[in-house]
């Protein structure tokens, strides 16, 4: 009997604090809800990600609202989210730069990539596109790759940050290629492209929400996709992988994720409000109007797509010893 009476007691301890966590999902969210950006307000994950929020506050029924928390390449963001209460009141909407690649090239981090967050959904991919200007005189991946084969080490192909897909996607197409260009880092996508347009660089690779506008302007020319497949608003564009240069897909990615613990049912309430959110015809053409790729899914998808991306990127890393300072 004693034994018997410590099992129901130990069950009725578990059931007592379950019961307010329960409560507490039912109810969530009962206050505003703050989603981070990690990167300066107007940029295209701003841009997706008010996009989302707006949409979530009408189905959640509380405001979702955006706290940008620029630096780092996103870490300065994906750290004060990863240390915030798992209560669903703190998210991280990052991109794949935070958790999939500076944990492998920074020399510390302070935060766990893989185990300090909960998965919440994978929200849009986003092409990476090379792009030089029209007076350069080239078309093709293969014509860059003869150019930088002709002057070894001397073609200034920029891109948004040293670990950034950008960074990573050059890496990959040289080591396709056989070549090497001039790594040329800035601090995001704008005074790189400042550049390129002034000629200071050759080639720049980058987002294409960032370079459609320029692109449809004809001010700068696409090269190829690092990608698996086109993007439909770039059709014309083939991917470096058509052209010749297999394993160059480095497409960039934003997710959003919550802090460890956070619980179950809280996650799949903001799972099923972004999935409606890119469901609503008029978010949905907007993202793909600005070049972006609606994704969704279940937390599960995400969780198994971000451990075969941190994966992936560690090797590259670890394999072309990829530095900070690089």
């Amino acid at each position: 009997m004693p034994r018997l009476r410590n099992t129901l007691l130990a069950a009725a301890m578990v059931l007592a604090l379950a019961i307010p966590q329960l409560a507490g999902a039912q109810d969530y969210p009962s206050r505003p809800v703050r989603v981070v950006v990690a990167f300066p307000p107007g940029g295209p994950t701003d841009f997706v990600g008010r996009l989302i929020t707006d949409k979530m506050s009408v189905l959640l029924g509380q405001r979702v609202y955006i706290e940008n928390r620029a630096g780092a390449n996103g870490t300065v963001g994906a750290d004060n989210v990863a240390k915030s209460d798992p209560d669903g009141y703190s998210l991280f909407l990052t991109t794949a730069g935070a958790v999939a690649m500076s944990p492998h090239i920074m020399e510390s981090i302070p935060y766990d990539a893989l185990h300090d967050f909960a998965p919440v959904v994978q929200v849009v991919t986003n092409t990476t596109l090379f792009v030089v200007r029209q007076k350069m005189g080239i078309t093709t991946a293969k014509e860059l790759a003869a150019l930088a084969e002709q002057k070894p080490g001397t073609i200034t192909f920029a891109s948004t940050g040293t670990g950034s897909t950008t960074h990573l996607a050059q890496v990959l197409f040289a080591d396709a290629a056989g070549v090497r260009f001039l790594h040329v880092p800035y601090r995001g996508a704008a005074p790189a492209l400042t550049d390129l347009l002034a000629g200071q660089v050759q080639v720049l690779a980058a987002d294409l929400p960032v370079l459609i506008s320029q692109i449809q302007a004809g001010a700068i020319l696409p090269v190829g996709a690092a990608a698996d497949k086109r993007n439909e608003m770039a059709p014309d564009v083939p991917t470096l992988t058509e052209q010749g240069y297999p394993n160059t897909d480095a497409s960039n990615w934003y997710a959003l994720l919550a802090p460890a613990k956070t619980p179950p049912a809280v996650i799949k309430k903001l799972n099923d409000a972004v999935n409606a959110a890119l469901q609503d015809p008029d978010v949905r053409g907007k993202i793909v109007k600005s070049g972006a790729v609606p994704v969704g899914g279940p937390p599960e998808a995400l969780a198994n797509f971000m451990s075969a991306e941190y994966d992936k990127w560690g090797r590259v890393v670890r394999e072309h010893a990829i530095k900070e300072t690089q």
